[in-house]
């Protein structure tokens, strides 16, 4: 996979304790890397960090991406050669509750690691992952593309467009002119699902708190369409972005940003999240939706042709099949207990690449010879 690309190269990866970043860190392990870490606590209990905690770092660093002086530290001490960050508050409406703070983590923090990496000289590869959200909205159906306008309705959103103009900004000023300083590269994704998720106000852990206490799923916003996708669709796509990004340098037209969303096909109102889930879990749900609730976005999808055109890359699992995968999960933990959970998990992994192989995407195809890095 990618090339074997990560295959003893050293990767930082930023919020490895959230969902995304430990199943990241768990792909990178397996690809032969080492992986050092450097996140908050682990933001729920139970998590998927604590599943491949004693599995997946070389290091494991307990820091704040809002403290410059723990970043530098951290920095010295991996000395990385490709850098994930995703260290983030990621929930639309905890920024209604805590404006500052997601503002502070999202924006300032994004700018924190990107300065530590220009004071430290590293010649890595920078893969900043922000959202779907970062677009300006205007709730249409056309998708967005990359060089649609960077916007936000509520704060969060906003924090993800900030996120992208500092890229371009440090960019333009710092990276580029330096030839000390490696690539710079930002990506985008749809509403991630997937085993090991916890987070609140999220459709799916949602739905498995109410099936595991045999309560009716509360749904508060059933009619909102999402561009669903399993977690394993955009991380491939930004392992392969940081491995071909790593070989072009930072003059390719792979610095820049990308979309990794689901195709057309994914894009289904909540409700219909809910009944496919309780379709592999028997439950009810219940019909939530009231006046005067946070502002939410009804429609969002992203335009993949640019990661198709440059990199290969396409949505292997289909809306039923990312539904399965990922309750399959669950259930394997919430009732076939803790046991194997790591080896489990890695044969998703394994399932998905191999999808991926017979469907000819780019980073799951054997290089040729004189292609090979």
């Amino acid at each position: 996979m990618f090339n074997d690309f990560y295959r003893n190269k050293r990767v930082l990866v930023t919020g490895h304790t959230g969902f995304k970043g430990a199943w990241l860190s768990l792909w990178l392990k397996m690809l032969g890397a080492e992986v050092w870490g450097f996140s908050l606590p682990a933001p729920t209990d139970p998590s998927f960090y604590e599943v491949v905690r004693s599995h997946a770092f070389a290091g494991d660093v307990d820091g704040d991406i809002r403290n410059p002086a723990q970043i530098a530290a951290t920095l010295k001490a991996a000395q990385p050669e490709v850098v994930f960050h995703l260290a983030a508050q990621p929930l639309v409406r905890l920024s209604y509750v805590e404006p500052l703070e997601t503002f502070h983590t999202n924006a300032v923090g994004t700018a924190n690691l990107l300065e530590s990496i220009r004071q430290a000289e590293l010649a890595c590869a920078v893969i900043i992952i922000t959202s779907d959200k970062c677009y300006e909205n205007r709730e249409w159906e056309f998708a967005y593309r990359e060089n649609d306008p960077m916007g936000g309705y509520d704060i969060y959103s906003m924090t993800k467009g900030v996120a992208e103009l500092l890229c371009a900004a440090w960019n333009r000023s710092f990276f580029i002119p330096n030839p000390k300083l490696g690539p710079i590269a930002t990506a985008r994704a749809g509403n991630v699902i997937g085993g090991g998720d916890y987070a609140a106000d999220r459709i799916v852990p949602d739905c498995l708190r109410a099936l595991l206490a045999g309560k009716a799923i509360y749904v508060r916003n059933p009619a909102a369409v999402r561009p669903w996708q399993h977690v394993l669709e955009c991380l491939g796509g930004y392992l392969w972005l940081g491995a071909r990004l790593s070989a072009a340098g930072k003059t390719s037209p792979l610095a820049s940003g990308f979309n990794f969303g689901p195709g057309p096909a994914a894009r289904h109102p909540v409700r219909e999240v809910v009944e496919e889930i309780l379709k592999h879990w028997p439950g009810q749900w219940v019909d939530g939706s009231a006046p005067g609730q946070p502002h939410e976005a009804r429609l969002l999808t992203l335009s993949i042709d640019k990661a198709a055109a440059l990199l290969g890359w396409w949505p292997v699992w289909d809306f039923p099949e990312a539904i399965r995968h990922t309750m399959t999960w669950y259930r394997a933990r919430h009732e076939g207990g803790h046991a194997g959970l790591v080896e489990f998990s890695l044969g998703q992994i394994e399932a998905y690449a191999e999808s991926a192989r017979r469907q000819g995407v780019g980073w799951a195809q054997a290089a040729p010879a004189t292609d090979r890095r």
